[in-house]
């Protein structure tokens, strides 16, 4: 009886009708979110955090190239997920999450490889090296393509969506290999400056608007992802 009551609010929650309802809350908290973050994180990064010892004002460019990036890899394992659990269980409310953050993802993940060739400019005097890291993220915004490109070809959704949920979950071993392989091998890119079990080795005057602009990134992609998923719903009433 208690798993079958437990059962029944998880179901009130995913059912799309009743995920309509919520989410005309959450939007505005997200909102809300995204325009305090982002206003903090702006300024902070911008205007209050000093220079760098060695890169000067060019290092600046983190506030947008790491939100990025690390919306790029969340983005991905969020979709890998989601689309485990719609091949599953056949949750439609998945299948919309997966599909409203597929584009999303491929933005995020070509802003961090753009960002991250205007970083590479003056700090390595190239635009682009087959730097591991580097590699590895390109490798990642194919898999995006990749994605988009069966969910296009493949008329049929359920058949689009189990093609989509294997493509995603191979391509599941690349996100470690982008997060450790600066670890792994020799190569030009920093290792990770924020550590969460041990101190963050970057100042906190540049740390706290670091981590307020991947809060405001991340409230993005939540609004725009219910925006798309309350779309799909209207639309799927109106048919």
């Amino acid at each position: 009886m208690i798993k079958k009551i437990k059962w029944n609010k998880i179901y009130r929650y995913i059912a799309p009708h009743h995920f309509y309802s919520l989410s005309n809350y959450l939007v505005p908290i997200f909102s809300i979110s995204l325009l305090v973050f982002g206003i903090y994180g702006a300024v902070g990064g911008l205007c209050l955090a000093p220079a760098d010892y060695q890169q000067g004002n060019a290092f600046r460019i983190i506030y947008v190239h790491v939100p990025s990036a690390f919306l790029s890899l969340f983005i991905y394992f969020i979709m890998a997920f989601f689309s485990v659990i719609s091949l599953i269980f056949r949750i439609k409310l998945a299948e919309l999450i997966v599909s409203g953050s597929v584009t999303l993802g491929t933005w995020f993940t070509f802003l961090a490889l753009l960002t991250g060739c205007i970083w590479a400019k003056p700090m390595w005097g190239a635009w682009w090296v087959w730097d591991a890291r580097l590699t590895s993220e390109l490798i990642l915004l194919f898999l995006y393509l990749g994605v988009i490109a069966l969910r296009s070809a493949i008329p049929e959704r359920h058949i689009a969506a189990q093609a989509s949920a294997i493509l995603l979950t191979l391509g599941l071993a690349n996100i470690p290999i982008i997060h450790y392989s600066v670890y792994w091998w020799n190569t030009l890119h920093q290792g990770a400056t924020i550590h969460f079990l041990s101190p963050s080795l970057i100042e906190p005057t540049m740390l706290y608007p670091l981590l307020s602009m991947i809060v405001a990134f991340l409230s993005f992609y939540f609004i725009v992802l219910l925006l798309h998923i309350r779309c799909e719903i209207l639309a799927s009433f109106s048919i």
